[in-house]
């Protein structure tokens, strides 16, 4: 059976307000992912680690995200940014930088994205496909995927790298970058909370006791 797993890594909580603007994450700090979706019901299906540098290729900074595929079959899916607080008509812009050097061929990744409308306060919901971008990158070493998700009636969406690989095939992403509007709030890799609901915060906190 398919399952959600939760990740949860350096639970650093803290509360501040948003600003209608852009939010950065980079891998800097040692964080993974918030999340992924796999064929088995343990962490083996997908591998991260928080690289920082040689071999591994660093966009920026001095961290990126490695992801192996360890999945039998079916989509590996690392989410990375939960946002909610959506209202009717809100755009989210969302991007990173990804690597693999395969043109037309396996590995490679894009970004994509699933609506949950039960944020903060369930991470595992699911409330349909948010779809994403269809480019699967050059292969040629880093491009930037980037994608646009308008809400005509969710309030949560789950920005997601999908990556389309064998079985111990690697890609690298960087440089997550996020635009919401200014009665949303976000949570990153990092585990950081930024919000100016003080109900959805606790109900974070709630999470982790």
């Amino acid at each position: 059976m398919k399952k959600l797993l939760l990740i949860v890594l350096g639970l650093c909580l803290s509360a501040g307000l948003v600003q209608a603007g852009t939010h950065t994450y980079g891998w800097e700090d040692g964080g993974t992912v918030l999340g992924f979706y796999g064929t088995n019901d343990d962490e083996s299906d997908i591998m991260f680690v928080s690289a920082t540098g040689s071999p591994d290729p660093v966009h920026s900074g001095s961290g990126s995200l490695k992801i192996e595929d360890n999945m039998t079959d079916g989509t590996p899916q690392a989410f990375v940014v939960f946002v909610w607080g959506l209202q009717f008509g809100d755009t989210v812009t969302g991007s990173f930088w990804r690597y693999d050097t395969t043109p037309s061929a396996a590995p490679s990744s894009r970004i994509w994205g699933h609506w949950n409308d039960d944020l903060p306060d369930d991470y595992f919901g699911y409330s349909g496909s948010a779809s994403g971008q269809n480019d699967y990158g050059p292969g040629t070493g880093w491009d930037q995927a980037t994608f646009d998700w308008t809400t005509m009636s969710h309030s949560g969406l789950v920005i997601e790298c999908r990556t389309y690989s064998s079985p111990g095939d690697i890609v690298y992403i960087d440089d997550l970058e996020v635009t919401i509007p200014d009665h949303a709030s976000i949570m990153m890799p990092s585990a950081s909370f930024v919000g100016t609901d003080d109900t959805s915060f606790g109900s974070v906190k709630a999470l982790f006791r």
